[in-house]
C-alpha cells in the first residue's frame, strides 16, 4: 500500500537553561542529505517539486511555513484537477510533515525570514534526475497564506 503524507508530533522544554524542541519520533533510516531554505520574505512561492521515487521531510527551524503536497496522477501529463492538501509548520510547534514518493510538494514563508530543514532519502545527482518542476499556480492560490 502507498505511502501517505504525514506529520510526525515533536515538542518542547523549557526551563532556566533555555528551550529544547524535539521530534523523538523521527528515524534518520533512510536519509541521505539534509539541506536549509531561508525566506527572506512572505512572497516567494517554491512550488511544486515532482519526485516519482525521492521522500522528503520538512522542519522548521524558524519563523513558519505553509507545506504543501499533491498526489500526482501522472508525471507525464498530469492533471489540473488534483486537490492539494497542507500543514503550516511553526517552529515553535516542533513538527515534521513527511512527503512520500509520488508527490509534489511547494512551500511558501508565512513570516519573514523564516528557515526550513529538508531530509531526503535520496543524493542530490539522483534527485535532480528524477525531480519534474510543474508550474506554481497549478492547484493551489498560494496567495490565500
Amino acid at each position: 500500500m502507498p505511502e501517505k503524507p504525514s506529520i510526525i508530533k515533536g515538542g518542547s522544554f523549557t526551563d532556566q537553561r533555555g528551550i529544547m524542541r524535539f521530534v523523538n519520533d523521527f528515524r534518520f533510516n533512510d536519509i541521505k542529505r539534509f539541506y536549509f531554505i531561508k525566506h527572506p520574505d512572505t512572497e516567494v512561492v517554491r512550488a511544486w517539486q515532482g519526485h516519482q521515487f525521492e521522500k522528503k521531510y520538512f522542519y522548521p527551524i524558524s519563523g513558519s511555513f505553509i507545506v504543501a503536497w499533491v498526489k500526482i496522477d501522472d508525471f507525464n501529463n498530469p492533471s489540473r484537477d488534483l486537490i492539494p492538501e497542507y500543514h503550516i509548520l511553526s517552529a515553535s510547534a516542533s513538527e515534521i510533515v513527511t512527503v512520500p514518493v509520488g508527490y509534489a510538494n511547494g512551500l511558501k514563508a508565512l513570516e519573514p525570514d523564516s528557515e526550513i530543514l529538508i531530509f531526503s532519502d535520496m543524493n542530490l545527482e539522483d534527485s535532480l534526475n528524477e525531480k519534474i518542476r510543474f508550474p506554481a499556480d497549478w492547484w493551489m492560490d498560494w496567495s490565500r497564506f
